[in-house]
């Protein structure tokens, strides 16, 4: 039977029960009692404050669906309202929500809140509903959750299938559906795809996660499932051709296939030139990258939304890094997008790929600062910091570039710098530092360098992130005397650490060797010890107290994990050793594991920092916290212990020393490096210098 006299039949027999068993779908009622709408977020169960709740206007009225404007080739028996029709309007469009309960669903409601202010006709999603991943109890808890809060909105609202809401988990799970999750969905939220009218203008909902129709399997970075199948083509071509007399046709999907890369080619060749064809497509709207971005092409918007309660990052919050929705005003002719975040809107169209790598690079950089503060006996010497500031884009930058210490005995002149570094321009600064204390004493502090831009787009200043970065100090001999009493490097596992930047790390090709002592005061999940990790180079870890040796050499990683478990609360030494033709983890001195390699294998480097406490991410952030203390880190160009040994515990600087980090003296942040290279460094986070627990 054709798919609408099915509906037709399903709407005949059904709609009259639907209207009062409805219970999970949105309220129907045309004219509610006020009373019913007042507070109506009081009754949402899933959120961890009441910040939601306020006066707001009636729902709007919905139609129940009916084949003129609703058209579907999927059996679900959810059925959609459809809102009223009227002549210009305003939809929204929501972005991914996956992300914890405190956090994303009171985002989510919060975008409920502002919506129901700005009262649209109705909110589009583009995916990802759900945290998902997951078997059905879990499901259907996420789905009630999510459904409970949108439900809140004055208007309708429509579900598009992300990559959350319809992926099982465990794989291997002899109980996984088929299709996954993909029933459960066509059960509770929809559709896998659908298009309606509304107002002259035509919707249409994809799906992006068919993925393999035999085996069920799917794969957002498999070009190879990510390929719209012949079913969903021929809805898109009808939908297309019902459209085509419409002002307006909209597209939603999760994943923005026209990217490229894992998406394949699918999308530019098959189904973009029934976009183009048609002729009349205003826009595409997409999300999962969890950023905006703006791809025109051929006269049609391709819009990527961000997030709306999803794991956000961030970074560059002003150039699309950040928790918002789209608002689309439409009109016969022309449509207006903004994107709102709390009390403020953006240019979606200013928001491209070039402007993000641009304040991407921006964020990155830190002032070149030549010479160095010398720290002689009598106190440090007064200098003049002569500094290079640069813009690498393609737009005028605003800076602001302020000297600062927790040590109020500093003085700056200025004691801040204003300007503006035209394009692909750099400027040359001047901080003249000197010091009213004399020696060194427990209230010293070092110097850092914080330094805030502004990249001046055409409509819209989009504000860099300030970083700090630490003022190079030079040591005298005399005060790096080696007769201190034994200290030790105290982490809290919370964003304390010790970084060491590529430079102050000069590790040749061969053999090497990685050490230290430590007491974790505890073991979590993951805990990067002495990292440079990232599918490269070198680490050392203790995740759950099971220490684990990895190396990079050749076309992978060459790990030395003992059927080992550490005690919290003890002292040990732990040494990684690399001879040329294996790596060796010794404990303590004795040998507790060996991998054997073929000689001469090069080691993959990268160009991260090695972090002492922490394991960093792929773009140079510490993660996988240490929570205790760390003694004596010492890293050195050779294969310094051939076999077993009894380890010292106050290590001394050797010939082939790369950095030897005591702990035994500071100035402020700054650690003493006893090393022949003296490349001393800071400390980061809450990180303290304590004496060495017993």
């Amino acid at each position: 039977m054709h798919a609408n006299k099915v509906l037709a039949l399903v709407l005949l027999v059904f709609a009259p029960l639907w209207f009062v068993l409805h219970s999970c779908g949105q309220e129907l009622s045309s004219q509610p009692p006020a009373e019913a709408t007042e507070r109506a977020e009081d009754s949402t169960p899933y959120l961890s404050h009441q910040r939601h709740l306020h006066a707001h206007n009636r729902k709007h009225g919905t139609s129940a669906p009916d084949e003129k404007r609703f058209y579907t080739t999927r059996p679900s028996e959810v059925l959609l309202p459809l809102p009223e029709e009227k002549d210009a309007f305003v939809f929204a469009v929501f972005g991914d929500r996956t992300g914890g309960p405190e956090d994303g669903v009171d985002v989510l409601a919060d975008a409920v809140r502002d919506v129901n202010l700005i009262e649209p006709d109705l909110v589009m999603t583009v995916g990802d509903l759900i945290n998902g991943y997951n078997r059905t109890d879990e499901w259907m808890l996420q789905m009630k959750e999510f459904k409970t809060i949108m439900n809140t909105l004055l208007c309708p609202w429509f579900p598009v299938a992300g990559n959350h809401d319809v992926y099982w988990r465990p794989l291997n799970d002899p109980d996984r559906p088929k299709d996954q999750h993909d029933e459960h969905y066509e059960m509770h939220f929809g559709p896998l795809w659908y298009s309606f009218l509304h107002k002259n203008c035509n919707f249409i909902v994809l799906y992006s996660d068919e993925g393999d129709p035999e085996s069920g399997e799917k794969d957002f970075s498999n070009p190879m499932l990510q390929r719209i199948s012949d079913d969903q083509l021929r809805f898109l071509r009808a939908a297309l051709e019902r459209g085509r007399e419409c002002d307006h046709q909209f597209l939603f999907l999760h994943h923005p296939r026209w990217l490229g890369g894992g998406y394949g080619e699918d999308w530019k060749e098959r189904v973009h030139p029934l976009l183009i064809e048609a002729r009349n497509v205003t826009a595409v709207f997409a999300g999962h990258i969890h950023r905006m971005r703006s791809d025109p092409a051929d006269g049609i918007e391709y819009v990527t939304l961000a997030t709306v309660g999803g794991h956000q990052e961030s970074k560059v919050p002003q150039a699309g890094y950040l928790h918002h929705y789209h608002l689309v005003t439409v009109r016969k002719e022309q449509v207006a997008m903004a994107a709102f975040p709390v009390g403020e809107a953006m240019n979606v169209r200013e928001i491209t790929g070039q402007l993000q790598a641009e304040t991407l690079a921006l964020l990155a950089q830190r002032p070149e600062v030549r010479g160095s503060i010398r720290l002689a006996a009598a106190g440090p010497v007064p200098t003049a910091l002569e500094m290079t500031l640069r813009n690498p884009t393609s737009r005028p930058v605003d800076y602001t570039l302020t000297p600062l210490s927790r040590d109020n005995r500093w003085r700056f002149a200025p004691d801040h710098l204003h300007g503006t570094i035209e394009a692909g321009a750099e400027t040359a600064v001047s901080v003249s530092a000197s010091y009213l204390g004399s020696g060194y004493d427990d209230a010293f502090e070092d110097i850092r360098i914080a330094y805030a831009q502004e990249y001046l787009a055409p409509t819209t200043r989009y504000q860099i992130p300030e970083v700090q970065s630490d003022v190079p100090m030079e040591v005298d001999a005399v005060l790096a005397a080696e007769d201190r009493p034994n200290r030790a490097l105290l982490l809290d596992g919370d964003g304390d650490y010790v970084r060491l930047d590529p430079a102050q790390v000069p590790l040749p090709q061969g053999p090497m060797t990685l050490e230290c002592w430590f007491r974790a005061t505890q073991f979590a999940s993951r805990v990067g010890l002495l990292a440079k990790t990232e599918v490269s180079d070198y680490g050392i870890f203790v995740s759950k107290g099971n220490p684990v040796a990895s190396l990079f050499l050749g076309p992978a990683y060459r790990n030395v994990q003992p059927a080992i478990t550490l005690n919290p609360e003890q002292w040990y030494h732990i040494a990684m050793v690399y001879d040329g033709a294996s790596v060796a983890m010794y404990l303590d001195g004795a040998e507790i594991g060996r991998t054997l390699v073929e000689p001469g294998m090069v080691r993959k480097t990268n160009d991260l920092p090695l972090f002492i406490g922490a394991d960093p991410s792929r773009d140079g952030l510490p993660n996988s916290f240490f929570h205790g203390q760390i003694d004596e880190v010492r890293l050195s160009r050779a294969a310094i212990y051939p076999r077993s040994f009894q380890p010292q515990r106050r290590l001394k600087p050797r010939e082939d020393t790369v950095f030897l980090y005591d702990f035994d003296q500071r100035f402020g942040t700054l650690l003493i490096d006893r090393g022949p290279l003296r490349r001393h460094t800071h400390l980061q986070g809450d990180a303290m210098i304590v004496d060495v627990s017993p």
